[in-house]
Parts: structure tokens; sequence; C-alpha cells
């Protein structure tokens, strides 16, 4: 069985699709297979792919119902023992990735999960993770797709990824298998990916969709702990980031607690918890 499937999706990204076809074929590592589903593009990215058919395993150009309905069409025809997405612009972080990390997926561990760099047109940074994930972790956070070694039967055993959703769907994917199931995971310590920072996901516009899709995972997945979720969401909020920032500066922290309280006298007593 081979052990690695590389899946790409994408739709209308010619410049992404060839950034991330380079770095596919350049890698040092070459066992593995490469699976692109192209959701109908009319770009030209068809025939880029047709142009490099040949380095393709499999590939698929038709209208789909949206990413994640497109990355659940590459892991069924994914015959790897791992899969890791890496979408139109999307790169490894060195030509050298695989062949560094292959040797160290065995059967120990369902998930393997490394760093990666968050790249928009202004800035490049790091993004690193713990080596536990708890559950406290993904109350905020996740880790990346582009960067994740992910054992294909996870999928079988549980569920693909939730086509209603248009954010949060490896999200809950991630949180489902990990806090919820137990499923063995090992960090890489390894820098995987260089990962495209400017779709959807990162797009504050769809800040309150993500928020939104997460709840209903925990109100379906996690409902006992549905109340620490919404406060932790609440000390995260924009507000609450607000106030922690006054506090840094003494004049403007008493003027505001000065205002605070004389709104407060007007108002009934707070009850005690």
């Amino acid at each position: 069985m081979i052990k690695i499937s590389i899946i790409t999706i994408n739709y209308n990204d010619e410049k992404g699709l060839k950034k991330t076809l380079l770095s596919v074929f350049n890698q040092t590592f070459q066992d593995f297979e490469f699976l692109i589903i192209d959701g109908g593009s009319t770009d030209g990215s068809k025939a880029l792919i047709v142009e490099n058919e040949a380095k393709i395993k499999y590939w698929v150009s038709e209208k789909d119902h949206g990413v994640f309905h497109a990355m659940n069409k590459g892991i069924a025809a994914a015959k790897g023992e791992f899969v890791i997405f890496m979408n139109s612009g999307d790169i490894f972080n060195s030509s050298r990735v695989l062949e560094e990390i292959v040797p160290e997926l065995h059967t120990n561990y369902d998930i393997y999960y490394g760093d990666n760099y968050k790249e928009s047109p202004n800035s490049k940074r790091l993004k690193t993770y713990p080596e536990k994930l708890s559950f406290s972790f993904f109350y905020t956070s996740s880790i990346n797709h582009q960067s994740t070694f992910i054992r294909k039967s996870l999928f079988d055993e549980h569920f693909f990824y939730n086509e209603n959703f248009k954010i949060a769907s490896d999200w809950e994917f991630f949180v489902y298998v990990i806090c919820h199931e137990n499923v063995p995971y090992k960090y890489l310590k390894k820098t995987i990916a260089i990962y495209d920072f400017t779709g959807i996901s990162s797009n504050p516009k769809f800040a309150d969709l993500f928020q939104k899709e997460k709840l209903q995972s925990m109100q379906k997945y996690f409902p006992s702990f549905l109340e620490d979720y919404q406060e932790i969401n609440e000390l995260n909020s924009k507000r609450f980031l607000q106030f922690q920032y006054i506090k840094k500066y003494p004049i403007a922290w008493k003027t505001l607690k000065g205002f605070i309280s004389f709104v407060l006298f007007f108002l009934p007593k707070m009850p005690k918890k």
C-alpha cells in the first residue's frame, strides 16, 4: 500500500495551482500518489492539469458543491495510508519535507501534524503548535490540513468532512477524532507547509460564520461543554481584548473604570454566583 496521498483541490486558480504543482513535483521523495480535484475551472487550470497528467495519479474537473465536497471526493479516490491536503496556492516548506517525514509515519499514530507558515501578500508568519492537543486548544484554534498527515481510515471509521459547512469542517473533524475518540496523534516538530492565507477561512468577513459552524459542532458532539465554549468565546471577543489593551495605559484604564462604575450605579446589583 502506498504511504501518502497528496490531494489538491482547485477552482479557477491557475496561478496558485502552478505553485502547488511545482512544489509537489520537486519533492525529493516521489513514492506518493497525487490527486487533483478541480471544480470545473474555466481559467486555464484544466489545461495545466492535462499538461502534467503523466505525474498525476487521478484528476477530475467537474462542478462540485464547495470546498469540502471537493475534499471528500479526493479522500474517496485516495489509495494512500495517509492523506494530506495541499490545495492550490499551498506549497511544501522545502523539497525535502516528504523525505524527512515519511519515515516517521507508522502504525502508532493516526494523525501527524507539524508547523506551517501563513502567507498573505504582505506578510509571512510561522504558526507553531503544542505537543498536546487539549480540548481547550480547540476552543480557539486548530491544526491545519496543509501541515497534517491523516490516516485515511479515520474518515471511513468516523465521518467525512461536513459538506453543510463552508469553513469549520476540518476543525470539526479534528476536534471530534482527537477529543471525542482519543485517536493517537504526534507533533512532528517540523515546518511542513507554506499555507496560502488568502482563502475564505482567513477572511475576517466570515469570522461570524466560522463561530456559528463551530457552535453547531459543539452542540452536536460536546453539549456538556457548550457553556464553557461560549464563555471562552466571550473572553476572546474583540471588546474584551480592547479592555485588555486599555489596561496597559493607567490613565485610560482609570478613566474607563470610573465610567463603568458610574453606569453600574444606576443598574440593579449584579447577582452573586
